[in-house]
């Protein structure tokens, strides 16, 4: 028969309804935070003036001063009104010395607005005033304006600077703005004047990672695990590093190390399980998933039915059950669906048709117009020849906007298979109108030629 001849079952068999990405092993991006310097303490530390480099103040001003300068950190509130009450409208503007210390007095009241202004106020009048640069590249750093900040903590190094406290936030605020060559030189800097500091490590770290300097990355990594074994961030940042080399089995060893000391986090866990998973280690993969259940449920359950998925893909379906049988029972919620779905398309590989039905069944109760479900349970009743009862559910699911696509593509082939070829028709462009291929497109053709020849 034509119909017979012309079918489209084999190209609906390489259609899922929901495609299955197999597990994908790419260096995943680590966030490291931000550098633990404490602003204020910054600041609050530059009060305390350098004889001949900086601006003086007035023996008014400096006699304030020494009244107010221990409250700064204690009581910043109580010394900003004191430093405000010095100065009136009919007064002149604060020498730029002055104007720093009542900048920094607001900084610490929590005053950002008005600090800015005494900064900017210091450094107009006073160009060389290396500690006011220094401080408004702080404020601007720690407001995360760090485009503003940038050009502070440049004209502090230009006056001389050596701290490396402003190298690393210089370093830090370049890699924010995308100039990872300066702030790689910026960070060395910081590293030269204080090697042991991790924030400018992990800086230094993400833009070797950034430019695929994988070996300098490892070194770095290496070191901040010996200086720090309890923080997983660089064993899943090392795991990366050797997945990007293809390194698979270095990787895999460093996280059951990991996992072996207990340092290893749902992330680490997770990464490990993916590539037992990829190597077809099932009974490790299930392990790991099941042991990231307990922090995480909802990953680990998502993991596990997603292995499933990937296992039933692969034709592994003793596995899969294996993997499914890990699940003592099923909700009502998302993931419960999932489940009951995953469930049915094992039942559905093993070809046994009443049984799957069962499960779609339970499933459907829950979520009549599950379009997924309709799908599978249209597919169940075709594999056994009963036309009506398929043909009523892809019908139904045809009606459900994610499943429209496909539906149309099984009721084409029915109405094939009946030698209704102009309805065959008008299916398949129902499916081109919502996603072109050539091979729907092809296969629009050639039924086209049968209705012409019916006619």
């Amino acid at each position: 028969m034509v119909g017979e001849q012309l079918s489209i079952h084999a190209m609906m068999r390489s259609l899922r309804f929901i495609p299955l990405v197999l597990l994908a092993l790419t260096l995943r991006g680590v966030a490291f935070a931000d550098p633990k310097l404490d602003p204020k303490r910054i600041i609050n530390e530059s009060s305390s003036f350098l004889k001949e480099r900086e601006p003086e103040m007035t023996e008014e001003e400096y006699a304030l001063y020494e009244k107010v300068v221990s409250m700064l950190a204690s009581n910043p509130e109580f010394a900003v009104k004191l430093l405000e009450a010095m100065y009136t409208s009919d007064k002149e503007p604060p020498s730029p010395a002055f104007g720093f210390i009542l900048g920094n007095a607001y900084y610490a009241a929590n005053q950002v607005d008005k600090a800015e202004t005494n900064y900017r106020n210091a450094v107009n009048r006073y160009p060389t005033f290396l500690r006011a640069w220094v401080n408004l590249g702080v404020l601007y750093y720690s407001t995360g304006r760090y485009a503003d900040a940038i050009p502070c903590f440049s004209k502090a190094v230009e006056l001389g600077d050596r701290d490396s406290s402003t190298f690393g936030l210089l370093g830090y605020s370049l890699q924010k703005e995308g100039d990872l060559v300066s702030a790689e030189m910026a960070y060395m800097q910081a590293l030269s004047g204080n090697p042991a500091d991790v924030d400018w490590k992990e800086g230094l770290l993400g833009i070797c990672i950034d430019g695929k300097q994988f070996t300098r990355a490892e070194s770095l990594v290496k070191n901040l695990i010996k200086e720090k074994p309890d923080d997983s961030r660089y064993w899943l940042t090392y795991a990366n590093i050797l997945l990007a080399e293809g390194r698979k089995l270095e990787a895999t060893v460093l996280l059951e190390t990991a996992s072996g000391a207990g340092i290893a986090n749902v992330e680490e866990l997770t990464l490990l399980g993916d590539l037992y998973a990829e190597q077809g280690m099932v009974p490790e993969a299930g392990a790991i998933y099941q042991k990231v259940l307990v922090p995480s449920p909802e990953i680990g359950e998502r993991k596990l039915l997603h292995y499933a998925q990937v296992l039933i893909s692969s034709k592994r379906l003793q596995d899969a059950q294996g993997v499914l049988d890990m699940f003592k029972s099923e909700g009502e919620d998302a993931d419960g669906i999932e489940l009951r779905q995953t469930r049915a398309d094992l039942l559905a590989a093993q070809r046994k048709w009443p049984e799957e039905r069962q499960e779609l069944d339970g499933l459907l109760k829950l979520q009549p117009f599950n379009g997924r479900a309709l799908i599978s349970l249209g597919r169940s009743y075709a594999a056994e020849d009963d036309v009506p009862r398929a043909t009523l559910a892809f019908e139904t699911a045809y009606g459900v906007k994610d499943s429209t696509y496909i539906a149309s593509l099984e009721l084409s082939n029915i109405e094939l298979k009946n030698r209704h070829y102009s309805k065959s028709v008008e299916y398949l462009q129902k499916a081109l109108s919502i996603e072109k291929t050539d091979e729907v497109q092809d296969f629009l053709v050639r039924v086209r030629t049968l209705v012409v020849k019916d006619g």
